[in-house]
């Protein structure tokens, strides 16, 4: 069938074979042709089926039947036939449905870009604008990369052009005709999108207005906290104004931009009239909260420069009664000067008139901030109690030093521990650092660091805050120590672990790992310095409980002061205990089993025992030997100290066991004839007999001491397990009792039973 069967509506030729007529041809038709076969065969079976079709053929159009291609040409012109009906037509059909193909899916083509323009349109045209710089940066972003991404007209025209056919008439003015459709589509929807992104861009700049004053505007609550600051923020006010004074011209320009809009019927009035009022508002607010916050800051400097006259007078006056020397005082003439001293700095206060800075911050209580009102209290506070009480306020005032002191320092500390951990031990596992990683290092981070992790995990989560919360306070400070008595035994592991770390940082000290860390960190000291951070702080505690107990006698807290000294100074003697307790060599025993170790130092000891060969005991007896002894629970051992040297290193000692002693089986004698720093220890009933002498009186009544403990304490156990048996059984305590005990005039003796029998008698002479 040719084209311009199909085209030519008022008269419509078609040819076709008979049994495909009715499916074929839905239309309407004016004339049928059906032309027959030219064999005979063919032509015979057709006018059988013509026959029995019969019916199909009664239709409202004339039929022709056709004998020859020469009848046909008779109807039709050659040039609207094909080849294979005799005519002269160059025709595809493959082709023809090829380009129709095309057609449709451009057609498609259109039709779905039409409707992504559209929904676009209706997506921009819903979209909330932002309220913050970025977010309108990023909706300007994405809206732009969308709307790039359907500009397609231009590409989809050179596909059409390249697949269409110029003979094929038809098929261009349908493409001529959806295109034209597409362009007109996408020019309204690029007028729409001039204004959206417009729109967007007039929304970017006020956004950007609107941040720089609100950071502007931030700025202003400040109200300094001395005067240099105070000062400082009136100059930075001043040059804030000056740079802002272009900004709030802009403003206004944009504000009169906008009213030209709106005079010009822009389309988003409704939006453009708000942000001009906005603008101006801003402007005003601007302008005065500057002129506020001028008034404020230059209250807030007299105010400041009250307080720090308040401050410099009392700490003249904590200096003043500090430096009054005592000796001064002892003649009429000497306590009369100082009286007058002190007369004239108490009359100072009233010609300099400060007692009315508690009317001026009454007057200013409005503009001030939190923290200036605590420390105009906390002056006012001091000024009056220097005034009513010189002396207790002096020891206050100290006290509060130190206790700053404490404080400033305890944060340092935990802000160098975690340097440590997190420039060192935690770079050990920095994969771009593993090759500076010496071999010796290598799975050692536990014995280089040791507990460091849990010390300051301790400081940093609970003992640093305990004492912030203490800074009022500062007599209450004990307390804290106390509170963590437990927690700080953490420091016994550290130092136990030390020397093993000092051997390690030996080793691998000068490496390229550590002084990389050193660099980015930019430590003036290398790591083994830091690792001594935790020995010295523990040591720096004593001192200052000590100097917080000299301003505290017979206040509040003093008791809990004095119990928090003794609670640090046990935790490093222990710390010194342990250290040197790691350090014995040869005991085959567990040193875990005897118990907590009491006592340690060095001391001559000279021996004299029944047994053994007289020359022996002559020898022993007149030649002490140096020896260092261990006092535990349940033992006391006997060690020789060697000093050893370590690679040109300073000398770590090391301590021989020789003997040990159960205290079970131990007596002592306090005094021994001929140097009061000499007392006795004696095993089974003098059978071993141990005379020692201390460096001094203090350790020897203090060695003296601790081993009198253990034994009563001990005693004691022994008593109440025998009570509890007499009562059980029917033999009388007297029955069976062994005296233990000698005796010896003048001498002031104390000894255990030998095997902790529980039915005895126990002796103790003074």
């Amino acid at each position: 069938m040719s084209q311009n069967c199909r085209r030519n509506k008022s008269k419509l030729v078609c040819f076709i074979f008979f049994h495909d007529l009715k499916g074929s041809f839905p239309g309407n038709l004016q004339l049928v042709l059906v032309l027959k076969p030219s064999r005979l065969l063919q032509r015979a079976i057709a006018d059988v089926s013509m026959r029995l079709h019969r019916d199909d053929f009664k239709l409202k159009v004339p039929i022709v039947m056709l004998n020859s291609l020469s009848d046909l040409h008779g109807y039709i012109d050659k040039g609207q036939l094909t080849c294979d009906l005799g005519g002269t037509l160059d025709y595809c059909h493959s082709q023809w449905i090829h380009h129709r193909t095309a057609i449709e899916n451009f057609a498609l083509t259109v039709k779905s870009t039409a409707q992504m323009l559209q929904q676009f349109g209706t997506d921009l045209a819903e979209t909330e604008l932002p309220n913050d710089v970025q977010c309108t940066k990023d909706l300007l972003i994405t809206h732009t990369e969308k709307h790039d991404k359907l500009q397609v007209a231009q590409h989809i025209y050179k596909i059409v052009s390249h697949i269409l056919n110029p003979d094929e008439v038809e098929n261009q003015t349908t493409a001529e005709r959806l295109l034209a459709q597409l362009d007109e589509t996408e020019n309204a929807f690029e007028q729409f999108w001039s204004r959206h992104h417009l729109k967007l861009e007039q929304c970017l700049q006020l956004r950007h207005f609107e941040q720089d004053f609100r950071e502007t505007l931030l700025g202003l609550s400040d109200t300094g906290d001395c005067v240099a600051q105070v000062e400082h923020l009136l100059g930075d006010l001043k040059t804030l104004e000056d740079k802002a004074q272009e900004s709030l011209e802009k403003a206004q320009l944009h504000a009169q931009h906008g009213d030209q809009l709106i005079q010009s019927n822009h389309y988003a009035v409704d939006s453009i009239r708000p942000k001009c009022v906005e603008l101006r508002r801003i402007c005003d607010d601007f302008s005065n909260e500057a002129k506020k916050k001028h008034d404020i800051l230059t209250k807030s400097l007299e105010i400041h420069k009250r307080i720090d006259e308040v401050n410099q007078w009392c700490e003249s006056g904590v200096y003043l009664l500090a430096s009054q020397a005592v000796d001064r005082c002892q003649t009429q003439e000497g306590a009369e000067a100082a009286l007058q001293d002190i007369e004239r700095y108490m009359n100072s206060a009233k010609e300099q008139q400060l007692s009315h800075l508690k009317d001026l911050s009454n007057q200013y209580e409005i503009v001030l901030s939190e923290w200036i009102k605590v420390q105009i209290k906390r002056i006012i506070v001091e000024y009056i109690c220097i005034q009513s009480n010189p002396k207790f306020f002096c020891m206050h005032f100290l006290n509060s030093h130190i206790m700053n002191e404490l404080i400033e320092t305890e944060r340092l500390y935990v802000e160098e521990l975690q340097s440590i951990i997190e420039g060192y031990a935690a770079a050990l596992d920095d994969p771009e650092l593993i090759y500076l990683i010496p071999p010796s290092l290598e799975n050692k981070k536990e014995v280089l660091f040791g507990n460091l992790p849990e010390i300051y995990e301790f400081h940093q989560k609970t003992f640093l805050k305990e004492l912030e919360n203490s800074a009022e306070k500062p007599e209450l400070v004990g307390t804290c120590f106390l509170k963590r008595k437990e927690e700080l035994q953490i420091y016994e592991k550290y130092c136990q672990n030390k020397p093993r770390s000092e051997a390690l940082w030996r080793q691998c000290g000068d490496s390229m790992f550590f002084q990389e860390c050193q660099k980015r960190l930019d430590h003036k000291l290398s790591l083994d310095a830091y690792l001594l951070k935790p020995v010295q702080r523990i040591t720096k505690y004593q001192l200052m409980l000590k100097e917080m107990l000299k301003c505290s006698k017979n206040s509040e807290g003093t008791a809990e002061l004095e119990e928090a000294l003794a609670t640090v100074l046990d935790i490093i003697k222990s710390v010194n205990d342990s250290m040197h307790q790691i350090a014995i060599t040869g005991f085959e025993g567990d040193l875990n089993d005897l118990g907590k170790l009491l006592m340690q130092g060095s001391f001559n000891v000279w021996t004299d025992h029944k047994k053994g060969h007289s020359k022996v005991k002559d020898l022993a007896r007149f030649k002490p030997m140096q020896r260092h002894l261990f006092l535990y629970h349940k033992m006391l051992l006997f060690c020789k100290k060697r000093e050893e040297t370590s690679d040109g290193h300073e000398k770590s000692p090391s301590y021989s066991f020789k003997h040990s002693l159960k205290m079970s089986s131990v007596g002592i004698t306090e005094n021994v004839k001929g140097d009061i720093k000499k007392f006795e220890i004696w095993y089974n009933g003098r059978e071993e007999v141990y005379i020692v002498q201390a460096p001094s009186m203090e350790v020897k009544h203090t060695w003296v001491s601790e081993i009198r403990k253990v034994l009563t304490s001990q005693l004691e156990a022994c008593r109440g397990i025998s009570e509890q048996i007499s009562l059980n059984s029917p033999l009388t305590q007297t029955q069976s009792t062994k005296k233990l005990v000698t005796n010896y005039p003048g001498e002031n003796t104390i000894q255990l039973p030998r095997k902790a029998k529980i039915n005895c008698e126990f002796t103790m002479t003074t």
